[in-house]
């Protein structure tokens, strides 16, 4: 029987070594493609924008608490109405019974509901502060985020100050509480009215989206209303238009800088521009 030499053993180890260990792959979430320039980018670099492509400037989501931290003083945010909850009063059910559906939006977001409002300060100027997110069942306006947009408005009446309020929506009234939801739109546009006699001042940022009953209300009522670069804006979108009235629209319809260009938004600001940009405006309006 033949022996084996060393050099010969420590070859078959080392060949049976790489053959049978696992290859270490790339983790999970490093990586993320910009939708509009197609680059791969580092989701780090991106978050350090301020979720903006460092290729083609392109706004990517950004969540709620996110959106506080980026506009407002560091911890200055005083969240209000943080015991309205949602419920069911018409039992709604489409593939999930809606209280069910609720929770499981609730787990997935951390939030209560798709708004979040309160008081807090920009460069050191007091505001009251607002802003929904699409991450809850698309940003839809329910009676939650109507009554929480409303108080609002209330408590800067009674204050005496601005109203900056973040408009991230795709959806309009939510279907699964009827005409309690499409109240809503109403119910916030009266006290902005309200607001505005009492000679407030009151501040629009439009993000992608901003569409259905959210535009067709708060989102495009402000004094000044502001955009994010590339913002998808309206009311139906373009496949319901061309159903509905089979209509060809214009190249870039529905964008900001299509906005921008027929009077419906007064400024396109990019993302880490707006802080810096609401601080002028106000003392400007005040002064």
């Amino acid at each position: 029987m033949l022996k084996r030499s060393a050099s010969e053993e420590d070859r078959n180890r080392s060949i049976m070594a790489t053959t049978t260990m696992p290859k270490r792959g790339v983790p999970e979430g490093l990586w993320i493609r910009c939708p509009q320039c197609k680059a791969t980018i580092f989701r780090k670099e991106a978050e350090s924008r301020f979720n903006v492509c460092p290729e083609c400037d392109y706004h990517f989501y950004l969540p709620a608490q996110e959106r506080i931290k980026q506009l407002l003083d560091e911890e200055s945010f005083e969240e209000w109405f943080t015991d309205l909850m949602p419920r069911d009063p018409l039992g709604s059910k489409d593939r999930l019974p809606y209280h069910e559906r609720l929770k499981a939006e609730q787990a997935k977001t951390g939030m209560a509901d798709a708004a979040v409002v309160g008081r807090g300060y920009i460069r050191g100027r007091p505001v009251v502060f607002g802003v929904t997110d699409f991450a809850f069942m698309a940003g839809s306006m329910g009676s939650v985020v109507g009554e929480k947009l409303t108080r609002a408005v209330e408590e800067a009446i009674r204050q005496q100050l601005p109203v900056i309020f973040v408009s991230g929506s795709g959806g309009g009234a939510r279907m699964q509480e009827g005409i309690l939801s499409l109240m809503q739109m109403g119910k916030i546009s009266a006290a902005l009215g309200r607001y505005d006699k009492a000679g407030g001042l009151y501040l629009s940022i439009l993000t992608n989206p901003t569409m259905g009953g959210v535009a067709a209300s708060f989102a495009l009522q402000g004094d000044i209303t502001l955009a994010e670069p590339g913002a998808l804006i309206g009311f139906a979108g373009k496949r319901t238009i061309w159903n509905t009235v089979r209509l060809e629209l214009p190249e870039g319809f529905q964008t900001s800088e299509f906005l921008l260009q027929h009077g419906f938004v007064d400024r396109i600001v990019h993302r880490k521009d707006m802080r810096t940009e609401l601080a002028k405006i106000i003392d400007y309006c005040e002064h």
